[in-house]
């Protein structure tokens, strides 16, 4: 049955990119060291040579591939990124893009995307569909909370960095008051960073 993960790495203080993020510098200033444990290996990951890890870090990386059907990201993430060139690293996964309005123009490449207009229940429901019965995975903060507001998310996996930014933007910052229980799946002691993978229990 199709799960909706957030997959994301932060540093110990919460925050996912440094603050002045941009398309110069997409995760902010100082916050290339929140994602470093993808790049700071001598394997390429099974699936894609773009990345670069350790072997523990390259089997938690790899593990959660095969199993994704479909990513959804915010417009302000597409933006920054430049729409990846239209091929977004993790090919063959089409990305639902959750915007206010779709852009007339874009870079087209390997990777579908489609442009979601009509809210988060809606992106998650066509990521299903597309997905064939596999995850839906979530790679941005502000989608991430409103799959938790909407009840829509089942699982997090986060990636923590041992590093403490200061400032930027906070993974979990407006999620709402409700408490929310997490059940603890898995922990990995990785190479300059630790893998949490908790269930919501709503």
């Amino acid at each position: 049955m199709s799960k909706v993960i957030l997959d994301i790495s932060m540093s110990l203080d919460g925050f996912i990119t440094g603050s002045n993020d941009d398309q110069k510098q997409p995760l902010g200033d100082g916050g290339e060291a929140i994602q470093s444990w993808l790049f700071s290996g001598d394997q390429s990951s099974y699936y894609n040579d773009f990345f670069k890890l350790s072997s523990i870090n390259r089997e938690v990386f790899d593990e959660s591939i095969p199993t994704t059907g479909a990513m959804i990201v915010g417009r302000r993430t597409f933006d920054i990124v430049n729409g990846w060139g239209g091929s977004h690293p993790i090919q063959g996964v089409p990305i639902f893009v959750v915007t206010h309005e779709a852009p007339k123009t874009y870079l087209e490449g390997d990777t579908r995307f489609t442009f979601v207009t009509d809210g988060i229940e809606s992106a998650v429901r066509q990521a299903k569909e597309v997905s064939n019965g596999k995850n839906v995975s979530i790679g941005t903060a502000s989608i991430g909370k409103q799959c938790i507001q909407a009840q829509l998310l089942d699982e997090m996996h986060l990636h923590i960095a041992p590093v403490l930014l200061g400032k930027g933007i906070r993974l979990f910052d407006q999620i709402g008051t409700k408490f929310i229980k997490l059940q603890s799946e898995k922990v990995v002691d990785g190479s300059d960073v630790i893998h949490l993978r908790y269930r919501l229990l709503y």
